[in-house]
């Protein structure tokens, strides 16, 4: 028998010798976590390195951790125990189960902590996991809290325009309150500030910044462009997606009937991620922020707060990731507008947002990624050439050097020449042809302009080659 066999689909689990009596703690924080979070097992007999020790006295460890459970947690959290005999050895399973009074505390010396699971680690819980462990707890959500603005005291007009546009429906006085967006007693939720007009909630916050490069530090001029928006969620999303837009290109080429486009990035894609971003981000951190950081081969969508159900976005397959909702009002609201779906499937809408581009390519496919505390999508740069990710892809206007504006760059790439030989080949024709174009070039090659716009910088930095006069009268020079 293998000891994966009982470890199930799960990876939260911890392994002990044996059982500590006098020193409950050090597997009661687990016990807590566990309870907590997703659940987990504790294997009772089994080393680090997975050796089987086994336990003599399995049946006694049984009752003493019933015993110190129930005396040493608050409240006590749902658990079960299991036997099993491996090559003759005996080892105990402790299975504790994800809570539904959360937060389960460990009572220990007069002290009550409370614990998380980090990776696999058991770590004390700080004041904001507290605070929305109570609010799981209490079955309630941080977006249905009242917030301290009043309704006489704000307006909706961009939540009424907005639904109007979507749903071709007027959004009533009376959706207020069946929505959640406001309470009996005629205050604002945390949602309904969320979604009024002008800036109800202090980190309702979304930074924007195109950087000059790969890194956020990439030279003299470390950022191009940015912006920082305030507002309600609508303005946000709307304001952020400009930005996206404005810094970002769409090529495009004639195609038999219509035009083909190649986008940078899918614009359903950005709306997709930055949707995500705003409606599951935590917003009970008071001072963070949405950040959206454009580098020249990627985008990056940065949100506070982790999957809400406390697992890693990269351990798990994004096609079948099922929602777990953070703020469900918001969350159904924008779903009511079809911003969104209830039943979650924004992670597959990007992924396929990316296939079904004529540019796509398997490495391009969008990553995502999440801590306990953030979660962050990468959209590739579909426009990118990642041959020569340290290259600057501008080239001097002087050197008659152009790009034609519709042709996919990496199109026709994938010859049988390496980019190396390309531009040994590149010398020789020069030095026959001095007057040469890129464009010219790329037909010769049966590549983009782009590309041999990329091949002639490469040259012309190793000083192989220089451009001699005017655009228009110019040549090209070979150095010895």
């Amino acid at each position: 028998m293998n000891l994966k066999d009982y470890l199930g689909e799960t990876n939260l689990y911890d392994k002990k010798e044996k059982l500590e009596k006098n020193r409950p703690k050090s597997w009661l924080k687990s016990v807590s976590a566990f309870a907590n979070g997703q659940g987990g097992k504790l294997i009772f007999g089994v080393k680090e390195d997975n050796t089987i020790l086994g336990l003599s006295d399995y049946q006694e460890v049984s009752e003493n951790i019933s015993e110190i459970i129930k005396t040493k947690m608050d409240p006590n959290p749902e658990f079960d125990m299991e036997i099993k005999e491996i090559d003759g050895k005996v080892i105990l399973i402790l299975s504790v189960f994800a809570g539904k009074n959360t937060p389960y505390f460990v009572v220990d010396g007069g002290t009550r902590t409370a614990y998380k699971r980090i990776g696999n680690q058991s770590v004390p819980a700080n004041r904001i996991d507290l605070f929305n462990l109570s609010l799981k707890g209490e079955h309630v959500s941080y977006d249905s809290l009242e917030s301290k603005k009043r309704l006489e005291d704000v307006r909706f007009k961009e939540l009424r325009i907005e639904y109007k546009n979507r749903t071709e429906k007027e959004f009533e006085d009376k959706d207020l309150k069946s929505f959640g967006l406001v309470n009996d007693e005629g205050n604002l939720t945390i949602a309904g500030a969320l979604f009024a007009d002008d800036y109800q909630v202090y980190q309702s916050r979304v930074f924007c910044t195109r950087w000059n490069g790969l890194t956020k530090a990439n030279g003299r001029i470390d950022a191009l462009d940015d912006a920082e928006f305030e507002g309600n969620i609508i303005y946000l999303l709307k304001a952020s997606l400009g930005f996206v837009k404005r810094n970002s290109k769409k090529m495009w080429k004639k195609g038999p009937v219509y035009r083909i486009e190649y986008p940078e990035y899918p614009e359903r894609a950005v709306q997709e991620a930055l949707v995500n971003a705003l409606i599951h981000r935590d917003y009970s951190v008071i001072g963070s922020e949405v950040h959206v950081d454009i580098y020249d081969n990627r985008l990056e969508i940065y949100s506070p707060g982790g999957m809400y159900d406390g697992t890693f976005v990269q351990d798990l397959n994004p096609l079948n990731v099922s929602s777990t909702r953070r703020n469900p009002i918001i969350a159904d609201l924008f779903a009511r507008m079809d911003l969104m779906e209830r039943r979650g499937s924004g992670l597959r809408k990007i992924i396929e947002a990316y296939e079904a581009c004529e540019n796509y390519k398997e490495e391009l496919k969008p990553e995502f990624k999440s801590t306990e505390s953030s979660f962050t999508t990468i959209l590739k740069n579909l426009n990118y050439d990642t041959q020569n990710d340290t290259q600057n892809v501008t080239q001097n206007d002087t050197q008659n050097v152009t790009q034609s504006e519709g042709q996919n760059e990496g199109e026709n790439e994938g010859q049988k020449l390496k980019p190396s030989d390309r531009r040994e080949k590149i010398l020789e024709i020069i030095k026959n042809n001095p007057k040469i174009t890129a464009y010219d070039l790329s037909k010769q090659f049966n590549v983009t302009d782009r590309t041999i716009k990329r091949d002639l910088k490469v040259l012309t930095d190793k000083k192989t080659i220089e451009y001699i006069g005017s655009a228009k009268d110019g040549y090209w020079k070979v150095n010895k």
